[in-house]
């Protein structure tokens, strides 16, 4: 509104959602363009009304208060702090202390809104339908923080529906299934230093070694009355990660099911309560503790975030009104029938501006540093999981969802653009073109892109037994054929490590000690391969169980000497993963990577360059993945200079080992030195 001159009153000085002006093509300015601008002259209109209603009395204060503006801004998808108007939120209104409610139920004959404050009397406060768009508010006076309440409407067909609050803060702990009064905004932030910081972060130059965590089975308390599932607090499993990960060496965490869910057993991916933490593991206060604390111990948080689908529980968003609100109507759009859930209208500006101010909330409400969308190719192909008949083609009669292309376009664009240094990660299992490619280039514009076929070939050829290896050579060297092709994450994930796929050490071939040969093998590839990284809780010390939520990791494991070994191994590669810019600031630099001999299949040996953008401590890896030693190995290398052996198969080195490059061809190269390999040998070279 500055920009252009004109005289807006204080209420247009907060940061409105307007004034992003999303994402611009190279063709054609997008929708959200034109409507933030119509939205800016439109707010010109409404300015007297609202500075009326003030000064007539309504000290619930425009904050408190479902504007014209925010009506006009929600129906076009861009009120991006809505999450501030709908909900519940303490204040105080005509000098009496209450909650104001408001809640989008387009299709009601009427809402009220029940709890602990009226005795969940059906007929107490009613609320007020404000304007076309279906928003309904109220004040209650005497309602307090703490106190569960849920929404009572009477549906479009006159059924009545009993609803948690779409964007309530805090919910009642499972099996309950009420939403909590709470206050967000009482949480007193030390955390300057690193989000200042943040705005510098540049994923595609810096490391990025991700833990992948789920708080509910990392570590438990004994069960006790109290504690039935001996779940850690925020509070304290905020200390106990950031010990355990700071002398590990990631970077990041990645923490699964903290959105509010009722099924301890969904892992929280089949969300009710998108704008909660879950109450599983304490207050939203207690949350806000945990990233604070991450962050001061200099350890990024990233959450997974599920947009592509929730389930039909009564109390959710299935089915809000009476009328299928957040859900398309039509089955063959809104179900996913191999996940038994609903899938969101992408289309409708609502359930989009539901989402995508969901994603702000996270970001800059609890100060998260990114977001891992899970399942999304689910959202864009429309025939996803469905067979013939259980699909409706788009308006060009293809199967691509262009409701979700958009959305994702939009959304990545807003959070980014207005959180510097943040991440948006897909968890994207097919070859769609661009997941990575900015939005003005028509790509979808995330971030990172987990890299799926990665770890399929990967995997596949870490479970054969090593004489059959030399026959399945190219599924370790065909992901470097279209490594450039987005901007990947390397993973190993929860769901590689459940549903009878066995631990990371379980997959391995042999006896016992060489599945703790091969895992240090495999984790040492996966170190130096270009793209970030990602490992799922306990398989850094070789976990032999497979993952279970109803039980902590077998740390007892650490008792013994292969497993303490396994994880020392995988902290020193993260030592010199973060030590040494060529193995990470190189990444999507298609120069940064150089093969020396990627056809040794016969001895099922690999060895590579990663470069470094100064030229300076570049690294030489080398690896052996059959049983048998090579004592007369030797290997071609780029220039004619000393080679320092940083770390091998046991581990970093206390005395680097240096070896001389001399005049031989070896590798089709014109210097070499020789090097004795031994069976599941590993060497890292700095040069």
């Amino acid at each position: 509104a500055r920009c252009f001159g004109m005289n807006m009153p204080k209420f247009h000085c907060r940061r409105q959602s307007g004034m992003n002006f999303g994402y611009v093509t190279e063709k054609r300015v997008n929708s959200s363009v034109r409507d933030s601008v119509t939205a800016l002259f439109y707010g010109i209109s409404i300015c007297k009304k609202i500075e009326t209603e003030v000064k007539g009395g309504l000290q619930m204060g425009v904050s408190m208060k479902f504007t014209d503006l925010d009506q006009y801004l929600f129906g076009q998808g861009t009120n991006y702090e809505v999450y501030k108007k709908l909900g519940a939120h303490p204040t105080t209104y005509r000098r009496k202390k209450g909650v104001y409610f408001a809640v989008w139920a387009p299709n009601a004959q009427s809402v009220s809104v029940i709890g602990e404050f009226n005795d969940w009397e059906e007929e107490a406060n009613p609320m007020e339908k404000v304007g076309p768009i279906g928003v309904y508010e109220v004040f209650v006076p005497g309602a307090k923080i703490g106190q569960l309440y849920k929404f009572f409407i009477v549906g479009a067909h006159g059924e009545k529906l009993y609803k948690a609050d779409p964007y309530a803060n805090e919910a009642e702990l499972r099996p309950g299934t009420a939403s909590r009064i709470t206050d967000i905004t009482d949480y007193k932030w030390k955390d300057a230093t690193w989000i200042k910081n943040r705005e510098k972060f540049d994923e595609q130059v810096e490391p990025m070694a991700i833990y992948e965590v789920h708080p509910g089975s990392w570590k438990k308390h004994p069960q006790s009355e109290e504690n039935e599932k001996g779940f850690y607090n925020y509070r304290e499993f905020a200390h106990a990660l950031a010990a355990y990960v700071k002398e590990m060496g990631y970077t990041h965490v990645e923490l699964m099911g903290i959105a509010e869910h009722p099924f301890d057993g969904s892992w929280g991916y089949q969300v009710t309560g998108y704008y909660a933490p879950t109450s599983r593991y304490g207050t939203p206060q207690d949350f806000k503790y945990m990233v604070d604390y991450l962050h001061q111990n200099k350890i990024g948080v990233i959450l997974d975030w599920v947009p592509a689908h929730f389930p039909k529980d009564a109390h959710g968003l299935a089915n809000f009104d009476g009328t299928a609100v957040y859900e398309h109507a039509d089955p063959r759009q809104g179900e996913h029938p191999d996940w038994g859930t609903k899938i969101y209208n992408y289309g409708r500006p609502e359930v989009k501006n539901f989402l995508i101010a969901n994603a702000l909330y996270w970001v800059e409400e609890c100060h998260v540093d990114g977001l891992r969308v899970d399942a999304v190719a689910s959202m864009l192909y429309l025939d996803y999981g469905k067979k013939d008949g259980e699909w409706v083609a788009n308006k060009y009669g293809g199967n691509q969802n262009l409701e979700a292309i958009e959305f994702f376009k939009h959304l990545n664009t807003v959070v980014l653009g207005r959180n510097h240094g943040t991440v948006m990660i897909a968890e994207e299992s097919t070859a769609w073109p661009m997941v990575t490619g900015d939005a003005e280039k028509d790509g979808l514009g995330f971030s990172l892109k987990w890299n799926m076929g990665w770890m399929n070939d990967f995997l596949e050829y870490m479970k054969l037994d090593p004489y059959f290896r030399k026959f399945n050579h190219n599924k370790m060297t065909f992901s470097m054929s279209y490594a450039y092709s987005e901007r990947y994450v390397l993973v190993l994930s929860h769901d590689e490590v459940v549903h009878l796929k066995c631990s990371m050490l379980e997959k391995m071939p042999g006896e016992l000690p060489d599945k703790f040969r091969n895992l240090k093998a495999a984790y040492s590839f996966m170190n130096c391969h270009p793209g970030k990284k990602l490992l799922f809780m306990g398989q850094e010390f070789g976990q032999l169980r497979e993952w279970s939520e109803e039980r902590e990791l077998d740390w007892f494991l650490l008792n013994e000497e292969p497993h303490k070994e396994l994880q020392n191994y995988v902290h020193d590669l993260l030592t010199i993963y973060k030590k040494y810019p060529a193995l990470y600031a190189g990444d999507n630099d298609p120069e940064g990577f150089e093969w020396i001999n990627a056809d040794d299949g016969d001895r099922s040996i690999f060895s590579f360059v990663r470069k470094s953008p100064t030229k300076r401590n570049n690294i030489l890896y080398v690896v052996n993945f059959t049983p048998v030693d090579r004592p007369d190995y030797r290997v071609g290398v780029p220039k004619k200079k000393q080679y320092k052996l940083i770390m091998d198969e046991n581990g970093l080195l206390e005395q680097p080992k240096i070896f001389k490059a001399v005049k031989q061809e070896c590798d089709n190269r014109e210097f070499s030195f020789a090097y004795p390999l031994p069976a599941y040998g590993v060497a890292i070279f700095t040069y």
